[in-house]
């Protein structure tokens, strides 16, 4: 594959019709064959996999106020079994990026998001959530005494933060169960850090027969092979718009 577009004119081969994602499977394998993959709109025209889905994937609204979004169903198989790290990575939005491709990521985004100051607000959500393991969203804000009014927002902001930072990644997803025993809403992240869900070595670059050691590739060393991967992947997407995808904000 050389392009987003040339993956999907093989997907249009096979499905007849170009861009359409029709199932989780095939969600699965087009992050691993493109490496990093906003879950909603990026900025770049066409970049996501809502933009991907075929039309009788996307959102359906129906008369009762009931609703169906394959894809925000398919995402916690996608994060569970799909071989990925998900995440608000991009730009403080949600997205997927394939095992292959989060070593660089983490190396860069490590240097530009320091480890938090022993005491800070951060180093304090961190400290909770490594104790407990995981923790969906509501639980750690708790733990963390967020509990005042307006305090969720802000409490979200620098959980969104460490995300950035690839300090916290997203395990799973839970969902309130009615009477029936049936899930139902949009459901709660269930947080972690990528060195307890992935292990640290997974989180560290490995290339074999490599000139250097693992730990000598420079951030900015990653951040050049990203940049080089997306602009080659969206030829029609412009320098600004490549580098916001692989910067802090």
């Amino acid at each position: 594959m050389k392009t987003f577009v040339d993956y999907f004119k093989k997907m249009q081969e096979r499905n007849g019709a170009i861009g359409c994602i029709h199932s989780c499977p095939e969600l699965m394998e087009c992050v691993q064959q493109i490496g990093f993959l906003p879950l909603l709109e990026s900025g770049i025209q066409g970049y996501s996999a809502e933009r991907l889905m075929a039309e009788e994937c996307r959102f359906t609204q129906f008369d009762d106020g009931s609703w169906e979004w394959p894809l925000w169903q398919w995402k916690g198989s996608v994060v569970r079994d799909g071989g990925c790290v998900y995440g608000k990575f991009f730009a403080g939005k949600a997205g997927f990026i394939s095992r292959q491709w989060w070593p660089d990521f983490y190396n860069w985004r490590r240097s530009q998001h320091p480890v938090p100051e022993e005491g800070s607000i951060e180093d304090s959500i961190l400290t909770t959530l490594r104790e407990h393991g995981s923790m969906i969203t509501r639980e750690l804000r708790a733990a963390c005494d967020f509990t005042g009014k307006n305090m969720r927002s802000k409490f979200d902001a620098y959980v969104s933060r460490l995300q950035m930072g690839t300090y916290i990644v997203t395990e799973d997803f839970v969902y309130p169960v009615d009477k029936h025993g049936r899930e139902y809403g949009f459901g709660w992240s269930l947080l972690t850090t990528p060195e307890r869900l992935l292990g640290k070595e997974a989180c560290l670059i490995h290339e074999q027969d490599a000139p250097r050691s693992l730990s000598e590739r420079t951030p900015e060393e990653s951040f050049d092979r990203i940049v080089k991967h997306l602009s080659s992947l969206l030829p029609k997407a412009n320098e600004k718009q490549i580098k916001k995808i692989d910067k802090m904000s």
